[in-house]
């Protein structure tokens, strides 16, 4: 039987919110944005371990004392991009190649329980794995160097990417390595790198609570829609 295991990289600074603290410890709803990332994790009963890919020089974790037994496993890991950190924390797990590994984004806390569930059922007997992901609904534009329309790009079947993304871990492992080593780059996410070996991730519809929290104005707007969940279920 094939398990699930999580990994959360974390290794990020957040240059772009703006802030002194790396984003993922920017204070969510009363506590660190990490803190609701993992809880859904550690709330599914189908996550058998999640691991943080931490950078060598975090020091939020560093008190932390965790139980031998904990879901929960600190990796410091962390690399010059997300997919080394990812790659990194892999190749310091111990989990079967076919296990099934979901990769999810520190930053992306507004994952739910039953949209986790909706992944792992569609996707569990899968050939090749997928991802969370939104069809857009807005007119994409492609600009010139001047910030002047270029080109209307037609919306229809694109989507926007999500996480999780699950792929086994013999797969994936592979996917980064020979993307790394092939390409002297990174891949923009998992799907990419799996897309490089000429397969083809399934798509799981997503929802907009998953957004990923890159700017301050997502972190208003998450905090604003846990907040009316909140008062909705206290009335």
């Amino acid at each position: 039987m094939a398990f699930f295991h999580v990994i959360i990289p974390a290794a990020g600074t957040g240059s772009r919110m703006a802030n002194a603290l790396p984003k993922q410890y920017v204070a969510l709803a009363g506590k660190p944005m990490i803190a609701h990332t993992i809880q859904v994790f550690f709330n599914h009963p189908r996550i058998a371990s999640i691991h943080l890919g931490l950078h060598p020089d975090d020091l939020f974790w560093r008190s932390l004392d965790l139980e031998p037994t904990s879901k929960l496993k600190l990796h410091y890991t962390g690399g010059e991009s997300r997919s080394e950190t990812v790659l990194n924390t892999m190749r310091a797990m111990q989990v079967a190649d076919n296990d099934w590994i979901l990769v999810h984004d520190a930053a992306r806390p507004g994952l739910t329980e039953t949209l986790l569930s909706d992944l792992l059922n569609a996707l569990e007997h899968d050939a090749v794995g997928g991802l969370l992901a939104l069809p857009l609904a807005d007119t994409l534009k492609q600009s010139d160097a001047f910030n002047h329309v270029a080109k209307t790009i037609p919306r229809a079947h694109l989507w926007q990417a999500q996480t999780p993304q699950m792929f086994r871990y013999a797969t994936l492992k592979n996917a980064l390595e020979s993307f790394n080593g092939a390409a002297n780059n990174s891949p923009t996410d998992e799907a990419e790198a799996v897309e490089a070996l000429g397969l083809q991730p399934k798509l799981v519809q997503g929802n907009l609570r998953n957004l990923k929290v890159t700017y301050p104005q997502d972190l208003v707007l998450l905090e604003a829609l846990l907040m009316a969940e909140n008062a909705k279920v206290t009335a």
